[in-house]
This record gives structure tokens, sequence and C-alpha cells, in this order.
């Protein structure tokens, strides 16, 4: 998604090469497979072509479930090509699509999959053959499961849940007295006690009692922000030819309160996320705020560590997230080999995601989070619950991770949490730019 794992260089393996001249859009990063290194059963396999927007610990992560995947199976091979995160990936996929060369299989953020099904650039899943590769409805999380569904059918299946949550120092935490006995923070219920915990936690640390990044960076501004707006129970309904449904009261309340903890105590009035990340790694705050993909970074610098989700301060449990998910490319010309090969190919990554979890993401197969194995994974069993109360993005052809939308977020509110505009005259302007989007039809 979104991170500072994804946005460093693809990482490939020795089986990897530069496409040539004809290669779509140009530039591309395929793995090819070697048969003098692979051997002959790689060398009779089809091959799968697929392609993810997964890099850094990630990328690393994900190969070694290619790798594990391709070693079960024999009649095919599936040869991944990482492409860069963001507006590139799915410019390069959706031309792919409409220009009848798309692969056979593919990685979207969940929350971009409504731009792209209602243009016929995805096929839908088949229960049937999800259920002969044991994959079904009641195995996955409800909220994941209903995200998937676009009228009705299903055109995404996802492979984890990566919400927005609180990391904090155990140390800090314990020499601040807020640290419970069973090693837990202890419970926080209302935006009082947060600013008291903070306060605290501050004390300890002499700079800041949380670590939260927003400079030029929509995406961290969005997630914090819908996080609380959903808290307070509110709906964000951006329906294509009508205008904005939201609630200004809470939007303009959600504002204020995060406007209030950048005060230079509870958190810095004007830092980024690569400065909260490095804060927090060196033991100058107590909490952070930021996705849970920033977990490996947190165990290498061997913070003292404890997660869990966001507490809900205005009565509703609620997190913002995304999720990755598999999708269909539509195949004009469709292999029925292949695409059989495909949902083998994702039931054989899902049932082996508990090394995804070790990356901080939460499995969205739930036989993998319920085992012992997760269970006995700290602190990512602590946060699991996130997953019964994440919130997507509101759903738009223009929504979603990677998306403008985040960025015309930060085009109206950054200056309000710099304390230069007003939180009403933010939202308002944001609310504009949404309506004038929801008047212009999918250009996909």
């Amino acid at each position: 998604m979104k991170t500072t794992q994804q946005l460093g260089g693809p990482v490939f393996d020795r089986r990897q090469v530069l496409l040539g001249a004809g290669a779509i859009m140009g530039g591309l990063l395929t793995a090819g497979t070697l048969t003098g290194c692979e051997g002959p059963a790689a060398s009779a396999a089809q091959t799968l072509r697929f392609w993810h927007l997964l890099s850094g610990g990630d990328g690393i992560k994900m190969q070694g479930m290619i790798d594990a995947a391709n070693a079960k199976n024999t009649n095919f091979h599936a040869t991944p090509t990482v492409l860069a995160w963001g507006a590139p990936y799915y410019t390069k996929l959706a031309m792919a699509s409409a220009g009848g060369r798309p692969p056979e299989l593919a990685i979207m953020h969940a929350s971009r999959v409504v731009g792209y099904a209602p243009g016929g650039l995805l096929d839908e899943w088949d229960l049937d053959l999800l259920a002969e590769n044991g994959l079904t409805e009641a195995d996955f999380a409800p909220r994941i499961w209903e995200n998937s569904r676009i009228d009705g059918k299903l055109y995404s299946i996802a492979l984890d849940s990566h919400p927005f949550i609180m990391m904090y120092n155990t140390d800090v935490a314990s020499k601040a007295g807020v640290l419970g006995t069973d090693g837990l923070l202890i419970p926080i219920s209302s935006p009082d006690q947060f600013r008291d915990v903070a306060v605290e936690m501050q004390k300890v640390t002499g700079k800041h009692g949380l670590s939260y990044g927003f400079l030029g960076d929509g995406a961290q501004m969005w997630r914090l922000f819908y996080t609380f707006y959903r808290q307070h129970g509110a709906e964000m309904i951006l329906n294509q030819g009508e205008t904005a449904v939201v609630d200004r009261d809470v939007a303009i309340s959600s504002l204020e309160f995060i406007r209030s903890l950048l005060d230079d105590t509870i958190t810095t009035s004007s830092g980024d996320i690569g400065t909260a990340i490095a804060e927090f790694a060196s033991g100058e705050s107590g909490m952070l705020f930021s996705g849970v993909w920033e977990l490996p970074t947190m165990k290498t610098a061997n913070v003292p560590l404890g997660a869990a989700p966001i507490p809900t301060l205005f009565g509703t449990p609620a997190a913002y997230a995304d999720s990755h998910a598999f999708v269909l490319p539509h195949q004009v010309n469709l292999d029925d080999a292949l695409r059989r090969d495909s949902y083998k190919f994702v039931a054989d990554i899902l049932k082996g995601s508990l090394a995804w979890a070790e990356a901080g993401h939460i499995p969205s197969y739930q036989p993998v989070v319920s085992s012992p194995e997760y269970g006995a994974l700290a602190p990512q069993a602590n946060y699991a619950a996130a997953a019964e109360i994440i919130n997507y993005d509101p759903r738009a052809y223009f929504s979603g991770s990677g998306s403008d939308f985040q960025t015309f977020f930060a085009n109206s509110v950054q200056n309000v949490f710099l304390g230069r505009d007003q939180p009403a005259a933010g939202w308002d302007s944001f609310v504009e730019r949404l309506n004038i989007l929801l008047a212009k039809p999918n250009p996909v």
C-alpha cells in the first residue's frame, strides 16, 4: 500500500529479467523461467503471469510465498511482474486489460477495484471454483468479504487487511504508569483520556507523547481523519452523478480534534511520516499512528513494542484500512486451464499467509488468523481484532489507495492541520472538489 517499504525499489530474484521493447508501456520488470535452473518440471509447466506492486520487505515475503506455491504445483509456474506502486501500476494494468494483453492474475488495492470492475476490465470470481480449492465466504472476515463484492458479484479475493493502528513503546508506557498488569497499554476510551496518556508519555520521553507525520502526505492525513470520522458513526457516500453525502459537523469536529493533538507536546505540529517513524524508533515518543506495514521497521530497531487498534475515542470502534486483493484481469481469449490454475495459486497463497502476517499484515484467510501459530505472533495478535472494524475508502471511481482522492484531501486539509486555515473552510473545499468529480463519468 502506500508504505515506506513499498516506496523502495522492487525486489527481484534470480529469475527476473528486463522485458524488451515490446513490453506494455515499456520498462516493466518480469520474472522469466530459466529452464536450466528450474528443472524439467518447471519447463513443462504453463506460465501463470502475475502482476503485483509489492516491493521492499513486502516484496521479499511475497516472493517467498510465490516460490512455496510454485513448489506445490507442476502444471503451472507463477512468474511475477513487479511494478511501481501507485498511479503507474494502475494505469499499466488498465492499459493491458483494455489492450487484450493482461496477466492471468494481479494484485490491486481493494479500494481501487470499484473503479475497474464496472468498466469490464476485471472478471468476477466463480464461487464454485473457489470452493473446489477450499475457499468459501466463511473463510473471510465479514467486512472483507462484503467489500469484495460489487453489485452482488465477487471481483476480488483479499490477501489481507492492513489497517491504520497504534503502536506503543512498552518501556515508555510502563514508566508513564499507563501500562496494565497484562503488559498492554491501558484501555483508552475518550479524547481527554488519550491526551492525558500522551502527556504522561511525553514527560518520560522529553520530546513527544505521540509520533504522527502528515506533511505532504495525503494518505496519512486521510487515514487518521477517516478513522475518527467513522468512529463518530458518520457515513460518507459518493454516488456518481449525485452530490457527496457527508456529515459536515462530524468532519469539522474530527479535524479540530486532530489539530488539537498537533501542539508540539502531544505530537509535532509539522512533521512528515519519515520523521515520525524515526522518532518513535529511537524512543523519542511513546506512541505511533501508522500502518501495520511499519511493524518490521520497529522490530529491526528493537523497539520494546506493543500494538493495538486505534483507541475508540468517539463511541464507535472503527479504523481506516485497505487490502491487497487478487483480481482476474479480463481475458479476451480465456485459457480455461490457466484460469483454473489462478484459483489454485491464490488458494495456496492464502493458506500459506502466516508468512504475510510476519510482515505485519492481518491475513484475510481466517483459518490462519485463528491458528496457534498466529496467536503466538506478538504484537500482531494484539491488533488482529482491527479486521472486524475496518473501513475502506468510500466507493467512487476516483477514491482508493494511491489515487488522486487523497491528494485532493491534502490540498484542502494540510493547512488546517498546520493551523493556517479553519477546519470548516478546509472541509468545504474538499467536498466542493468531490462534487466536481462526482459530476464526471468514470473514465475507465
